[in-house]
């Protein structure tokens, strides 16, 4: 078995074509010739498969270590063909603080499907146990929650749901397979928006789903086909150049926030940073216990009375922009822009008030990235 980065680079050979190709061709087809009627082929209709499209699945499936993967049209596809396994009057535990999309698709979509949710603070696992009922099928959260990130221990929930025979199911969006395989700490699926550091350049929407047994890939392949919600090959092929840059840039990502981290912690505009990797929390103990690094994204709250608006609104070089994990740096106001779904006392009860800043560190020159915060700040 080759190493992880060599992994990235070369995926799994397909054997498609005679040209010698060293990627995979991109298969611009809606269907496949049958040399017979009563012919057993691979590929029939491209909404049930296409090889460009397969070749990012088998690739995802082995960097996460699961059986199967699936690639979608964006990440809320991806999660939506996930929870459709369920059923109505099914129940489903989900973290606090999930993606604003991901809240949205639960209560105003999953909600009129007669499923049932209860958030809860995934840290706490007391809080996990307490919430689980007897219709309950699974427990759904974020590896690092967004925008706050805080880190969940895998392990603890999957436990928990092992011991209540229910599904562990992470998004592991932030970390991707370089940092974190969620199946081998005892998840059993994983979802991710591809559309981040997967594809990594703002250039592409996209998500994928892999599944730990046999059983759980047949009923998201179900849904896969059935809703038909797939990933063009164009963008898939997109997808799969991004990942084979997935460890130089995200090693760029790390050494990049590290460097703006400290930076921050000397800022007397800033009251608090959010960051796995600063040590003497929870989330650092989690993340260093589970992790191989703690993520590229970096939360703060400018201190009471500053204009935090005003703050992100004077950065030049760093972009205001939604999304994140792109080789450019991005930074955005939750509140405002991510996170608008929720309700004012929704956003506060999850610790998200208006002076909470979400960077998304690119891999720019370091010293670029903090002359523009310190610049930003200055203005304060």
């Amino acid at each position: 078995m080759a190493e992880f980065d060599t992994q990235l680079v070369h995926g799994t050979p397909q054997h498609d074509n005679d040209t010698g190709a060293v990627n995979v061709p991109i298969y611009a087809s809606s269907t496949y010739i049958f040399p017979t009627v009563d012919s057993q082929v691979k590929w029939d209709y491209a909404r049930s498969g296409n090889p460009t499209r397969n070749y990012l699945e088998d690739q995802i499936a082995t960097l996460e270590g699961g059986v199967k993967g699936f690639a979608f049209s964006s990440g809320l596809a991806a999660i939506h063909a996930t929870l459709a396994i369920f059923s109505p009057g099914d129940h489903i535990v989900i973290g606090n603080t999930v993606y604003g999309g991901t809240f949205r698709l639960i209560t105003q979509f999953f909600k009129r499907w007669q499923l049932e949710f209860t958030a809860v603070d995934t840290q706490d696992t007391k809080a996990v146990e307490a919430a689980i009922q007897p219709n309950t099928k699974a427990i759904y959260f974020e590896t690092c929650t967004n925008p706050l990130l805080k880190v969940t221990s895998v392990k603890a929930i999957a436990a928990i749901a092992k011991a209540h025979n229910l599904l562990t199911i992470v998004d592991n969006t932030f970390l991707t397979p370089y940092l974190q395989r969620p199946l081998t700490l005892g998840a059993d699926i994983v979802v991710h928006s591809a559309t981040k550091y997967l594809g990594g350049h703002s250039d592409v929407v996209a998500g994928l789903v892999v599944a730990k047994t046999q059983a759980l890939a047949d009923r998201i392949y179900f849904n896969q086909n059935g809703i038909g919600s797939i990933l063009s090959p164009e963008n898939a092929a997109q997808i799969r150049r991004g990942i084979q840059t997935l460890a130089v840039r995200l090693d760029r990502h790390l050494s990049n926030a590290a460097k703006i981290v400290a930076f921050l912690q000397e800022r007397d505009e800033v009251s608090k940073i959010y960051y796995p990797g600063v040590p003497g929390s929870k989330d650092y103990d989690i993340a260093k216990a589970e992790t191989n690094g703690f993520g590229g994204i970096i939360s703060f709250e400018l201190k009471a009375g500053l204009d935090a608006k005003k703050f992100v609104e004077s950065l030049s070089l760093i972009q205001l922009a939604v999304s994140l994990g792109a080789v450019e740096s991005l930074i955005e106001l939750p509140y405002k822009m991510t996170h608008a779904e929720l309700s004012d006392a929704q956003q506060l009860a999850v610790g998200i008030t208006h002076q909470l800043v979400r960077l998304s560190v690119g891999i720019e020159d370091p010293r670029d990235l903090i002359g523009d915060l310190k610049q930003g700040l200055d203005q304060l």
